[in-house]
């Protein structure tokens, strides 16, 4: 399940979600920005970075980062990235906080000693969703997060009440948003499923999706709106070999051109499916093997 890609969207939706997280949030956290960012020399891209306005004098910069896998390693990657970046841009910040996510303390990297003064002071959030609560008492934003966590036999129940909640509670537009948010979620949890069979699953129409609202409301002549329907396939597409690139190259390390070359040439699905494995990958020799077992 891609759960880092679903998070960074529910990020871009809602930015303060972070901060709802955290017992003390900064006092302007409305009006942070997502985004994420590249640090040359040596060149990394950090995917998770929470910036605050430039309109105003100096903030602190908060870097999230979501982990579903362990990762024995990961402390001193994220303390490393992140600490390279504000000294790249000390000028525009006055602080810099880490926040993880993870589903339980189970997944979190074993040796933590070499980290003690991050991890016992002030500086750095760890976040484990299933300490949060009960799903139907956490604010609907949060409630998101967990549901990526939730087991098949829970997760269709769980996701009913958050899309009847939101009707209830939020207004348009984040409501629709959530209800995508939620087949979005759905759909990676259940990937056997198609879209349609997921929305039945929790109830809704295909009436009810972005999809059908946008061709109703444009009125588009078949073809155009054929035309219009693959160039969102081909964004999304693109997207997700961007993602899957920096992804590879924060795992592994520089990608030497031919590989490079190897990634774009995969379809969609498969993107998906190396998403999915370079979550396990240590080495070149690790991505060259999947490609090699993949046919390309």
């Amino acid at each position: 399940m891609r759960r880092d890609s679903i998070f960074y969207k529910l990020f871009q939706q809602s930015p303060n979600l972070l901060f709802a997280l955290l017992t003390n949030p900064p006092a302007n956290a409305e009006a942070y920005r997502f985004d994420s960012v590249a640090v040359k020399e040596p060149k990394f891209e950090i995917d998770g970075v929470f910036l605050p306005p430039e309109s105003e004098n100096t903030g602190a910069v908060y870097f999230c980062e979501v982990q579903f896998q362990r990762d024995e390693r990961l402390y001193e990657r994220i303390f490393a990235e992140s600490g390279l970046y504000f000294y790249r841009n000390r000028d525009r910040f006055s602080d810099w906080q880490v926040v993880v996510i993870y589903p339980s303390r189970n997944i979190e990297q074993s040796e933590t000693y070499p980290h003690r003064s991050f991890l016992n002071g002030d500086q750095v959030h760890r976040i484990y969703l299933d300490e949060l609560g009960d799903i139907r008492s956490l604010p609907v934003w949060v409630a998101l997060m967990v549901l990526t966590t939730l087991d098949d036999e829970q997760v269709t129940e769980e996701a009913r009440y958050l899309l009847t909640r939101s009707q209830q509670e939020i207004p348009q537009p984040s409501s629709r948003a959530i209800m995508e948010l939620i087949v979005t979620i759905m759909v990676y949890k259940f990937e056997d499923k198609s879209q349609r069979e997921v929305e039945q699953m929790l109830g809704i129409t295909l009436k009810e999706t972005r999809v059908y609202r946008e061709i109703k409301e444009e009125g588009r002549e078949e073809g155009r709106e054929q035309g219009r329907e693959e160039g969102r396939e081909e964004g999304r597409e693109q997207g997700e070999r961007s993602l899957v690139l920096r992804q590879l190259t924060r795992r592994v390390g520089e990608l030497p051109q031919p590989v490079i070359q190897q990634v774009e040439s995969l379809d969609l699905e498969r993107l998906e499916n190396l998403g999915e494995a370079l979550l396990d990958f240590t080495s070149m020799a690790d991505l060259q093997a999947w490609l090699e077992a993949t046919g390309i």
